[in-house]
């Protein structure tokens, strides 16, 4: 699907979504399995959430998710859909909230293999010093996406950067 900041492409079965791509930024043509299939109707509600959320006014996502991960990645997950729109947390906070203040890193890499960017909101998460630290998909585009939620909620004049 096209959005205003990347194509996306939308993996999932009847389980639920399981990934989204940010195709600029991988090759998903190595994430197709042979078996699997093209179909835009199956993804519809995903898709509408997702163009809602471009648009600026979606703030929470019902589309049905399956997540695979760890334990843990499951647990980080489940603590950034917390994170209210248009706001951010460090990896600490993350971690504290988690009741492992000294597990920041280890809350960077469940981060870093979030199969549902945007869904699970990944980028919210900053460095503590308030730096934008690090982002699968790169740092401009975690920009990107902090600027659509700031803006859409009047918090910043348009085009003004993290």
């Amino acid at each position: 699907m096209p959005s205003t900041v990347s194509s996306l492409l939308l993996i999932g079965d009847a389980a639920g979504l399981q990934r989204i791509c940010f195709c600029k930024h991988c090759d998903y043509r190595e994430l197709i399995e042979d078996d699997w299939y093209e179909s835009a109707d199956f993804f519809a509600t995903a898709v509408r959430e997702l163009e809602e959320y471009f648009a600026g006014y979606r703030r929470v996502f019902t589309v049905k998710i399956d997540l695979h991960g760890t334990d843990f990645q499951r647990l980080v997950w489940q603590q950034l859909q917390r994170i209210p729109y248009g706001a951010t947390q460090s990896y600490k906070d993350i971690a504290t909230a988690l009741g492992n203040p000294g597990a920041a890193r280890a809350v960077g890499m469940a981060n870093h293999r979030n199969p549902l960017p945007i869904i699970i909101p990944c980028h919210r998460v900053i460095a503590a010093d308030g730096a934008l630290g690090g982002f699968a998909s790169g740092v401009e585009l975690k920009r990107k996406l902090l600027i659509l939620e700031a803006e859409s909620l009047g918090k910043y004049p348009a085009g003004r950067l993290f």
